[in-house]
C-alpha cells in the first residue's frame, strides 16, 4: 500500500500489541505506542519506535500523540482481559474498558483521525446457541468483561455514523503461541490462558495444570475451543486497515477464528507431543459459565480480506508459546544469577 499513514498501538507493549507493532513494522508502517505498562513491558516495545508512557483515557496526552506522530489510525488493544478479574471488579473493568476507550475514540474525533481498529472479543457472544458462531449470532455477554467490548463496539458504531469515523472491530476467540522469530511473546504474570499456563507448566514455572470440568457435551468431556496464532491475528489487524483505507467510509465487524476447536486435553496432549513429557493435570469441577464450545465462523473474514494464516496447527501454536516460556525461563534464570552474584560481591 502507498499511502501508510502513522499508526498508534495503544496497549503496544502488551501481548498482543507488541505483536501488532512488529507486523507493522515488518510492513514499513510508521508506529508509535502509548502504553502504561500496568501488564505490559517496556522491553516489548523496540527502541526505535516512539513510546509514551501513559493512559489511553489521557486525552492532553492523546492529543500530543496525535500531533507530534502526525497519527492517521489507531490499533486499540489496551484494556484489561481476565474474565474472573471482571466479575470481581466490574467497576474497575467498565473504566478500563469502556470509559478509557470513549476518551480515546472522542480524541480521535477531536483530532481528524479517521480509522479505529479495535480489539474486540468473542465474550461478546456469552453463552451461543450455536457453533460455530457468526458475527450475526446474538451478543449477550455473561460478564463484565464481554459487555466492557459490547460497549465499545456500539460506541464506535454510533460514532462512525455522526464523525468522520471508519472502524473495524475484531472479535478474537482463544489468542495464543508466540511470535515465531521470538522477538516477543505473552510475558504477564499470572496469565490464565490454556496454552500460556500448559507451557508454563511443562518449564517448570507452574507444578500441574487444572482441568475444570469434564462433563461437558464433547468427544472427550472438556471444553472445546478455537485456538488462534497471534501473529495471525495481528496479520488481520494490518489487513482490516488497509481495508479501510482502500475503501473510506465503511466500517466491519469480523470475527478471528480458525473455525477449528480443540478440547482442553488435546492441547495438553499438544504440549506433551512438544516436550516429551507429561504435565500434571488435576481435575475440578467446571467454572460457572463456561460453555462446552466455542467456535468461530471465519467466513466473513476469509470473504472481506485476503487473509492467509500461517500457523493454524495446534503445534506450531504450541511450539512458539514453548519456545519463548524457555526465553523467559532464561532471562529469570540470568536475573537470578545476577543478583547472586551481586550478594556475593557485597
Amino acid at each position: 500500500m502507498d499511502c501508510k499513514p502513522p499508526v498508534l498501538v495503544t496497549g503496544g507493549a502488551g501481548y498482543i500489541g507488541s505483536h501488532a507493532v512488529l507486523a507493522l513494522l515488518d510492513a514499513d508502517w510508521p508506529v508509535a505506542v502509548v502504553d502504561n505498562l500496568s501488564t505490559g513491558f517496556r522491553f516489548a516495545v523496540p527502541p526505535t519506535v516512539p513510546f509514551y508512557r501513559g493512559d489511553v483515557g489521557d486525552a492532553a496526552l492523546l492529543a500530543r500523540i496525535f500531533a507530534e506522530q502526525g497519527i492517521g489510525a489507531i490499533m486499540h488493544f489496551a484494556g484489561s482481559v481476565v474474565v474472573p478479574e471482571s466479575v470481581a471488579d466490574p467497576l474497575g473493568y467498565y473504566d478500563n474498558n469502556t470509559v478509557k476507550s470513549r476518551a480515546l475514540i472522542a480524541a480521535a474525533v477531536a483530532a481528524g483521525v479517521p480509522r479505529i481498529v479495535f480489539s474486540s472479543t468473542a465474550a461478546t457472544y456469552g453463552m451461543p446457541d450455536v457453533s460455530p458462531v457468526g458475527e450475526d449470532a446474538p451478543q449477550r455477554p455473561i460478564n463484565p468483561y464481554g459487555w466492557s467490548k459490547l460497549m465499545t463496539e456500539r460506541m464506535l458504531a454510533d460514532a462512525a455514523a455522526a464523525h468522520r469515523l471508519d472502524y473495524c472491530a475484531l472479535r478474537y476467540f482463544n489468542v495464543a503461541g508466540a511470535d515465531p522469530r521470538g522477538r516477543t511473546g505473552q510475558s504477564t504474570a499470572g496469565a490464565t490462558h490454556l496454552i500460556k499456563v500448559a507451557c508454563e507448566a511443562a518449564t517448570g514455572r507452574r507444578s500441574h495444570v487444572e482441568v475444570y470440568g469434564t462433563d461437558y457435551a464433547t468427544p472427550d468431556g472438556t471444553g472445546v475451543r478455537d485456538y488462534i496464532h497471534v501473529s495471525d491475528l495481528v496479520a488481520a489487524h494490518v489487513l482490516a486497515l488497509e481495508a479501510l483505507i482502500a475503501e473510506p467510509g465503511r466500517s466491519l465487524t469480523m470475527n478471528c477464528g480458525y473455525g477449528r476447536g480443540f478440547s482442553v486435553l488435546e492441547v495438553l496432549d499438544a504440549v506433551d507431543r512438544a516436550t516429551g513429557g507429561a504435565i500434571e493435570r488435576r481435575f475440578g469441577p467446571r467454572r460457572p459459565g463456561d460453555p462446552d464450545s466455542i467456535v468461530s465462523d471465519p467466513a466473513r473474514i476469509r470473504a472481506t480480506l485476503p487473509w492467509e494464516p500461517k500457523y493454524a496447527d495446534l503445534d506450531r501454536i504450541v511450539s512458539h508459546a514453548l519456545q519463548w516460556e524457555r526465553v523467559l525461563a532464561e532471562q529469570s534464570a540470568g536475573e537470578a544469577d545476577g543478583l547472586r552474584r551481586v550478594v556475593s560481591a557485597a
